[in-house]
């Protein structure tokens, strides 16, 4: 019919972009999603501190900090998590997070250093990494 555009362009889906020159579906790639899983992951350090410093939400300003943490930090994971496949996403961020945490613990509020403690979080450092690296996007 006259008027009307062909929809052969892009087939764009979270999963896929249709190749238009060979006509079938490639893993669709946004480099930006490495970024939003990083700061999702300093957001998630940022948000742990603050409830910590919210004395059991007891404190307004703390409070309302590690509210807007979550819901960044869950955002971003959630844009990150269009591209990335779920482990991996979620591993990093957590990993992140758990490492963050961990050394603001010792470096802020001075919590106890063990070789036992170190050992475990480089443990989590070395999974982070093995995963970034078998990670197909």
């Amino acid at each position: 019919m006259r008027g009307e555009v062909p929809s052969f362009a892009f087939e764009a889906t979270t999963l896929s972009i249709m190749d238009m020159q060979t006509g079938t579906a490639r893993p669709r790639r946004h480099p930006m999603a490495w970024v939003y899983l990083f700061v999702a992951g300093l957001l998630e350090v940022l948000w742990s501190f603050s409830m910590k410093q919210s004395d059991g939400f007891s404190r307004p300003g703390a409070s309302a900090l590690t509210l807007a943490g979550m819901i960044a930090s869950v955002w971003l994971l959630a844009l990150a998590m269009r591209t990335l496949p779920l482990g991996t996403s979620y591993m990093i961020w957590t990993g992140i997070g758990a490492v963050g945490t961990f050394i603001v613990g010792i470096a802020v509020l001075g919590e106890a250093v063990s070789v036992m403690r170190i050992a475990a979080a480089a443990f989590i450092v070395v999974g982070i990494v093995l995963m970034k690296l078998s990670a197909p996007a």
